[in-house]
């Protein structure tokens, strides 16, 4: 007979479900829940289930947004004819900080992976090809992690746009490889940007 709970069996069974956790890591997190006062936790079970509720995709860009179209896929003072494709919804707000690129975007929700099991058709690499057939765009930026996956990602989608006849760009090696977007400084972001080269 196990000395653990069940329910707390059961809570960390759920956490390992996370992008991240293994067993210790989730068993860590779900004993520091239980050491919380009550209203944290119901705190936080309220702004999960209101994100959920509120949270939506946008129709033309595919980010997590309030609203679809978007903020930013409504704004008129952007540059609809360049195209910033980054993996994840998280991405976006880290570009915007640099001030350097003020065209829209596109979110793909991964990134292509053999070992995880990742197909194009399991990113919204569909939709993309759709926007690019119909919104008179001239350049996409390819602006994915310099990891294996993202360099994947980024070779296979330059194949399926160059013969739409766009230039296809991504970020310059500011970046080191095996970085993540979210861990690069505004200065090394936004010089990777500026200097982005075609594919």
């Amino acid at each position: 007979m196990s000395p653990t709970p069940k329910a707390l069996e059961r809570l960390i069974q759920e956490l390992t479900n996370l992008p991240g956790f293994g067993p210790k890591s989730a068993e860590r997190l779900a004993y520091y829940f239980l050491k919380q006062p009550a209203e944290i936790i119901e705190n936080l079970v309220d702004s999960l289930r209101q994100a959920k509720k509120v949270v939506i995709t946008c129709v033309e860009c595919q980010r997590f947004a309030e609203e679809s179209p978007c903020l930013i896929c409504k704004d008129k003072r952007r540059d609809a004819s360049i195209l910033c494709v980054v993996a994840e919804s998280h991405n976006i707000p880290i570009i915007e900080k640099t001030h350097a690129f003020a065209g829209k975007y596109h979110v793909l929700h991964g990134t292509l992976s053999a070992l995880e099991g990742v197909t194009p058709e399991k990113l919204k690499v569909k939709e993309l090809v759709a926007r690019l057939q119909k919104n008179g765009v001239k350049e996409v930026v390819l602006a994915l992690n310099p990891d294996l996956d993202g360099e994947t990602t980024a070779l296979y989608l330059a194949k399926l746009i160059k013969p739409l006849n766009i230039k296809v760009t991504k970020l310059a090696r500011g970046l080191p490889v095996g970085a993540d977007l979210e861990y690069a400084d505004e200065v090394t972001l936004e010089s990777a940007i500026n200097e982005r080269r075609e594919v």
